[in-house]
């Protein structure tokens, strides 16, 4: 089930105090400028997915493969959310795309591994635009800024993986 943006932050959760934004930098609530950064990001991801053929899991998988390596039909789809059917049938299309292949898990024949194959330039012109914007953005900023922005990406990654995990543990335990 998705939920609109809207009911993930409750304002009470960010606030200006809790916020570098302020009333004199800009007129939008934090949380407001928060979704609308989330939604551009979410949209962008469709959108590329799109450009390349592929639906927006796929070219989540991908980048999931691309970060991670190899991993088990398993684990890739205990990182996409799927069950194991719809896992078989997103990695049937991803092979048949040419951007993965199923291989002996060297370490154990009797399993399976997807890996991926290289970096199509397909794929890697998807994401050029915002890597062009958001690279003038990031440079502007002083080496002492941008080391907080790092800071706050890799925090903030951390944060959204274990509130999936928590999500899921909600998901499978209800009570």
């Amino acid at each position: 089930m998705y939920l609109p943006l809207r009911f993930l932050f409750v304002k009470e959760e960010i606030t200006r105090e809790g916020c570098a934004l302020s009333t004199a930098d800009h007129q939008s609530d934090p949380s407001e400028v928060f979704r609308r950064y989330l939604s551009s990001v979410v949209l962008h991801a469709q959108a590329g997915a799109k450009a390349v053929d592929l639906g927006a899991t796929d070219l989540y998988a991908l980048n999931i493969l691309g970060l991670s390596g190899a991993m088990t039909p398993g684990e890739l789809g205990a990182r996409t959310g799927l069950t194991t059917g719809p896992t078989t049938r997103l990695i049937d299309r991803l092979e048949q795309a040419g951007y993965v292949r199923r291989a002996a898990d060297p370490g154990d024949r009797r399993k399976v591994i997807v890996e991926p194959i290289g970096e199509p330039a397909d794929l890697d012109k998807v994401p050029a635009p915002a890597r062009r914007r958001i690279g003038a953005i990031i440079g502007g900023y002083t080496p002492e800024q941008r080391e907080l922005l790092f800071d706050y990406f890799t925090r903030a990654a951390e944060a959204f993986q274990e509130s999936v995990d928590e999500i899921a543990e909600h998901d499978r335990n209800p009570n």
